[in-house]
């Protein structure tokens, strides 16, 4: 599935995709975008810091990865979903839509 496409047909204007933490601006993450899908790893690294930051910084988001602890993810991001892989098109927007408050949870 491409997620940039899948996004552009539910109506983002602006889509990056980011294959790497050094790639993400977070400055620019929160002054640009409305929300964040978060892969848990990118390439060999965790997002878990960047992910903290944009709670912190009450960036709306979403977990989308194949990762497989769940509970622990739950546990430390109480509130945010965690779609995991495969997922459909309709489940990830569904809980980016949920996070940023465009439809009801």
């Amino acid at each position: 599935m491409d997620v940039e496409q899948l996004c552009r047909d539910h109506g983002a204007g602006d889509v990056v995709i980011a294959r790497d933490l050094a790639e993400i601006d977070e400055q620019t993450v929160a002054d640009k975008f409305d929300g964040v899908i978060v892969d848990l790893m990118l390439g060999e690294t965790s997002t878990l810091d960047f992910a903290e930051q944009l709670r912190q910084a009450g960036m709306p988001f979403v977990f989308a990865s194949g990762y497989s602890d769940a509970d622990e993810i739950r546990a430390s991001f109480p509130g945010v979903r965690l779609v995991t892989k495969p997922y459909s098109g309709d489940d990830l927007v569904g809980a980016l839509a949920v996070a940023c408050g465009r439809a009801p949870a």
